[in-house]
């Protein structure tokens, strides 16, 4: 989510998102309004995460991109299932080890790497600042450091190996889940951190305010359409998945999470868009480190 702070490279491809319009969207006043509201929201969303092509918007107002952030859940859904076709379709036609690469750059693809560009850079900010400022100022560097190889390398090896250790069923799950898991506890932040970079700077300024309660809420539900989605579709492979692993995957996010909250309060006082990506990629492998582990112990 590196758009928030830098990456003009990645924003020339989404100008349109930012584009002031002085109207306000005004409230929805009837039912067919409120779904054709969230309709837009949701495909501003896709525009902002993805490049998937959307239709284009009239009228466009800029906190359109701050209200949008409520469906990021529901993009993570769309990329997990895409992602775990082409896991399926590779498994068919290669190893399971094949199959973990392909999906994996096929999704780096359909998101432009944009949370993978996020954790590459607060892993050389965060590595290598040792003030705020001069964190945020690496962080908005184009060049790539060591940390950030470092930790790329390392986030994409965890992918790869865990998904190809999985069932085929199993890891269909897990990438569907995991990614939109992961998103809905990356923009848990939003709500519980204030923005802690340099506003002015911000490439995507309506993103750089709270998520409120309610829309966290709303957020939560996608995860729950997720999670109704694969017990419809794939019931063999959730009774392959015990509830202890289900558990292990559920503590580790939130560890992550924590541990990136944590980390971002008390360097930069805040979130930035780089450590919301570097949220999402850390709670994506650690989903499924929780659902590959074998946990003879318990």
């Amino acid at each position: 989510m590196s758009q928030l702070s830098k990456k003009p490279s990645k924003q020339e491809s989404k100008q349109s998102l930012n584009q002031p319009e002085p109207s306000q969207q005004s409230s929805p006043k009837s039912v067919g309004q409120f779904i054709k509201h969230e309709w837009i929201l949701l495909l501003v969303a896709i525009q902002f995460l993805t490049r998937l092509p959307v239709p284009p918007f009239k009228n466009y107002n800029p906190q359109w991109l701050h209200q949008s952030s409520r469906h990021f859940p529901a993009v993570g859904l769309l990329v997990g299932l895409l992602c775990a076709g082409v896991f399926w379709l590779g498994s068919v036609l290669f190893t399971p080890l094949v199959a973990a690469v392909l999906s994996t750059v096929f999704g780096i693809k359909l998101t432009g790497a944009f949370h993978e560009d996020g954790l590459a850079d607060s892993c050389d900010g965060l590595g290598g600042g040792l003030t705020r400022e001069r964190t945020l100022t690496i962080m908005k560097d184009s060049r790539l450091g060591t940390y950030g190889v470092l930790g790329l390398v390392s986030a994409l090896l965890l992918k790869i190996s865990l998904l190809a250790t999985m069932p085929l069923s199993v890891a269909i799950v897990a990438l569907i889940i995991g990614h939109t898991a992961s998103r809905l506890l990356c923009i848990s932040l939003l709500a519980l951190l204030p923005y802690g970079g340099q506003i002015e700077h911000a490439k995507a300024k309506p993103m750089a305010q709270q998520l409120t309660a309610l829309q966290g809420l709303f957020s939560s539900g996608w995860l729950l359409v997720a999670g109704v989605l694969v017990m419809v579709i794939f019931p063999n492979a959730i009774q392959q998945i015990s509830i202890d692993q289900w558990l292990l995957a559920l503590i580790l996010a939130l560890v992550a999470t924590e541990y990136m909250r944590r980390l971002l309060r008390r360097r930069l006082d805040g979130y930035t868009g780089d450590g919301l990506g570097a949220t999402q990629q850390l709670s994506e492998v650690a989903i499924y480190a929780g659902l590959a582990a074998a946990i003879p112990f318990l």
